[in-house]
């Protein structure tokens, strides 16, 4: 990876940090926030946990206010805050295979999901299994993390 393209995905991934710290508290749910970036650096989409309802996630909330079909996402980047969910019980499917049905064909995240919720989160294994790359940024892991400080510190 270039130094440009660090820089640009730390700029996107801060982004969704600030975007995560507009989600309403919960007990029960992490607080993430995502921005969509197309190929030309243009924010296609952005969103955040519980944004449009109390179990609505961050990377569902940002890929929901896009058409379905949208050819951008076939060269567009999710930056997401923690990486996207392979499995959940509050709707009939996860963010990673939101992403891989829109066609998105990398994402870029601050941390995995710790197993707080779910024993072992399957969403990059799902993501990288269907061809998405997946970018993790651990330095930004402590500034996404302390957004959920409630619930893992």
């Amino acid at each position: 990876m270039s130094t440009r393209e660090r820089e640009r995905d730390l700029r996107w991934l801060r982004r969704a940090i600030e975007l995560s710290r507009h989600c309403p508290p919960s007990t029960t749910a992490f607080s993430v926030g995502a921005v969509v970036v197309g190929a030309d650096g243009e924010v296609l989409a952005e969103g955040y946990s519980r944004e449009v309802d109390a179990v609505n996630h961050a990377e569902e909330a940002a890929l929901g206010k896009l058409p379905a079909g949208d050819s951008r996402l076939r060269t567009a980047t999710v930056y997401s805050t923690l990486e996207p969910c392979g499995q959940r019980a509050s709707r009939p499917h996860p963010c990673a295979e939101l992403v891989i049905a829109a066609g998105v064909p990398r994402v870029v995240v601050a941390w995995r999901e710790p197993a707080l919720f779910v024993e072992t989160c399957r969403g990059t294994a799902l993501l990288e299994a269907a061809g998405v790359e997946v970018v993790e940024l651990p330095e930004l892991a402590a500034e996404a993390r302390a957004v959920n400080a409630h619930l893992v510190d």
